[in-house]
């Protein structure tokens, strides 16, 4: 388990003149759960998450590791406090002049592992990553999902309890960021690590994180599991980031064809009504025409949570029985202009 309590990290001069990146952050994340932090840039992300392995001193306030406050260590106990905790970037730090077995082996070395049992070690890191088959190639012949599994393999080498996360999927194409993806989910599955995963992408957060805290400007504003922070945002900055991620626009040549009988809205399901036939019913109860000319639906969790955008078309007065009849049936309904 980790908690952070009441950090602030501070840099330049101290006071008014000092830039605050992160302040006064309360936070407890759960042993074996995948925790999310999201938020704009410059929010103090990744401040934060450096702060949980003291590559960044806070300038006040304490980390606590299963209890343990791990904020004043020096020396050897800082050593073994960041040997208890792997972390992977953006960029992937392998050492091109060296195959894919020596930049894992390095931190075995680093870790204290016995030479003779590292290369076994290594080729049970790259089979859990699934690259067994390029231990013996360098990083250049690699793709760049390949090149961040390595550095997973590496991070996990000497069997840490946490992994942090700073924007590694931030360099990665659509593919290669579900490859990461997938092995850390995989990772999650067949251990009780506890991951921190720090991120601007909101899709890998709908598919990887059991809760998510999201950032601005230094604080914590919001955190809620996942579900909730995309189907019930709180505070502005979490619903600015859910509807970035989760909106659908309608053309202007759609808008600018709506005639005098007809209204567009924008339809929201969430949780079981995203299964009710609405749509239907209003087809059957009422005498308008009911188009649909967008949607999009995500499964997070297994709960769903959608997004239609609907044409309605017929006389004023039954018009807002059907709309109001949709209104009593979904999550949210929004009349679009």
């Amino acid at each position: 388990m980790i908690v952070c309590k009441d950090i602030s990290v501070s840099f330049g001069a101290k006071g008014k003149d000092g830039f605050h990146a992160v302040k006064n952050v309360n936070l407890e994340i759960e042993k074996g759960e995948i925790f999310g932090i999201v938020g704009p840039s410059g929010a103090g992300k990744s401040t934060l998450v450096r702060v949980m392995n003291l590559l960044q001193q806070p300038t006040s306030g304490q980390v606590l590791i299963d209890g343990v406050d791990i904020t004043k260590a020096k020396g050897s106990q800082l050593r073994q406090v960041r040997k208890n905790i792997g972390m992977i970037f953006q960029h992937f730090h392998l050492i091109s002049g060296a195959t894919v077995c020596e930049n894992v082996a390095f931190a075995l070395t680093a870790g204290g592992y016995p030479k003779e049992k590292q290369r076994a070690r290594v080729e049970e890191l790259l089979q859990m990553v699934g690259l067994s088959d390029k231990i013996d190639v360098y990083p250049q012949s690699l793709s760049g999902g390949q090149k961040q599994r390595v550095a997973i393999a590496r991070a996990l080498a000497n069997t840490p309890d946490i992994l942090l996360c700073d924007e590694a999927t931030s360099a990665l194409d659509l593919e290669s960021t579900e490859e990461v993806l997938s092995v850390l989910r995989k990772i999650k599955e067949t251990s009780n690590i506890t991951i921190v995963f720090i991120t601007h992408d909101l899709d890998a957060a709908k598919k990887l994180f059991d809760r998510i805290a999201v950032m601005n400007k230094g604080e914590i504003v919001e955190v809620n599991d996942t579900y909730s922070i995309f189907a019930n945002p709180q505070h502005p900055v979490t619903k600015m980031l859910v509807n970035r991620n989760f909106e659908l626009d309608v053309p202007d040549f759609v808008a600018d064809a709506i005639q005098a009988d007809e209204e567009l809205y924008k339809i929201y399901y969430v949780g079981e009504k995203a299964y009710d036939p609405v749509i239907n019913e209003v087809a059957k109860r009422f005498d308008v025409d009911v188009s649909i000319l967008h949607g999009k639906i995500d499964y997070i969790h297994r709960q769903a949570l959608g997004i239609l955008v609907i044409k309605v078309k017929g006389k004023d007065d039954i018009r807002k029985e059907a709309v109001q009849y949709i209104t009593d049936h979904v999550y949210r309904l929004e009349k679009l202009k």
